[in-house]
């Protein structure tokens, strides 16, 4: 990670809280956690910040999929382009989401809009739970075998319908 990134994580990491404390209480959505969990989510700004890149992902070994996700059942929006790394697959670490979530941007790039944990769905029947959330799911995701449960966090882009909603409508695919 380059020295710039880091400083800007860094930068971010402690603007974040003093942020928050600026906002009225009846700005954040129903659905959103206790704000405390942004400090929380410090670790994955800082550890993603290289990956509004897209080429850094994938060099860091996500593996991209050409298939966008939209909710097509209840139009609830769309997640957007995964990019998995199946090494970090099972991984409750805020700093190493398995998978990047990026839309296209309007000069045709791919913009980073959220990131996901994805922890595969065994015989036992235990949802596993970060930042206080539980898990979607059992569902699946492309570029990955099998049913697994998922945890997306929409740090890059603003979710109307929540920060950790499984959707967010203003992700399109083209």
């Amino acid at each position: 990670m380059s020295l710039r990134s880091r400083a800007a994580g860094a930068a971010l990491a402690l603007a974040v809280p003093f942020a928050l404390a600026a906002v009225p209480a009846d700005a954040t959505p129903v659905l959103d956690p206790d704000p405390f969990v942004w400090t929380d989510l410090t670790q994955t700004y800082t550890a993603t910040t290289d990956y509004q890149y897209e080429p850094f992902a994938v060099t860091d070994g996500y593996a991209r999929t050409d298939s966008c996700d939209k909710d097509t059942q209840n139009g609830k929006g769309g997640a957007g382009y995964h990019y998995v790394k199946i090494g970090g697959l099972g991984s409750l670490d805020p700093a190493e989401p398995a998978g990047l979530l990026y839309e296209t941007d309007a000069g045709g790039g791919r913009a980073l809009v959220a990131v996901e944990w994805i922890v595969p769905a065994g015989g036992d029947s235990t949802v596993p739970t970060l930042f206080g959330q539980r898990f979607q799911g059992p569902t699946t995701v492309p570029g990955v075998t099998g049913a697994v449960y998922t945890l997306r966090a929409w740090i890059w882009k603003d979710n109307p319908s929540g920060l950790f909603a499984p959707w967010n409508p203003t992700v399109t695919c083209p």
